[in-house]
């Protein structure tokens, strides 16, 4: 008897996909291979939220979400997702775990993207967790760079008041 986990991998081709939420996986895995942020915010429902690994709040809505993976794209290096795991996550029976590689700098991070969909496939929350700490604290602070960057968080003012 094994004891290594079945694992369902699933392929980049939406045309072979069954439900909403498995062309859903097959087209968000072509975008991120692509680079693509518009195929990857088109998956968002409106509504979505966004659990980072190092923030306790979540990120809301498709402006805020959208704005996050620009930065994202802009920080991951060598990206890519790994394995692709299905089943039920917080009773959404039809949820997905995807498993990824990619580097901050010069950290290595494996994490995981917890993808939950609505009836049509889009994705209305989206859960990330990272490891190691030291990787996620390099994202945290790339991340955090970038959206100030951006605009879309304030700069923090001098003498630590915010």
């Amino acid at each position: 008897m094994s004891t290594t986990p079945a694992v369902e991998t699933h392929t980049a081709d939406s045309a072979a996909a069954d439900t909403p939420a498995d062309r859903s996986v097959a087209r968000l895995r072509t975008a991120v291979e692509q680079g693509d942020h518009a195929a990857i915010v088109g998956l968002f429902r409106d509504d979505i939220v966004f659990h980072s690994p190092v923030k306790f709040r979540p990120f809301e809505g498709i402006a805020t979400v959208g704005a996050l993976f620009a930065v994202l794209m802009r920080t991951f290096e060598d990206f890519r997702y790994v394995g692709d795991l299905t089943g039920d996550l917080e009773g959404d029976a039809d949820s997905r775990v995807l498993v990824f590689r990619a580097r901050v700098g010069e950290k290595q991070i494996h994490g995981v993207d917890m993808l939950q969909f609505d009836d049509e496939g889009r994705i209305g929350t989206f859960t990330v967790m990272v490891r190691p700490q030291s990787a996620a604290m390099a994202l945290s602070e790339a991340v955090f760079a970038g959206l100030v960057a951006d605009g879309v968080v304030p700069a923090p003012q001098a003498g630590g008041q915010q």
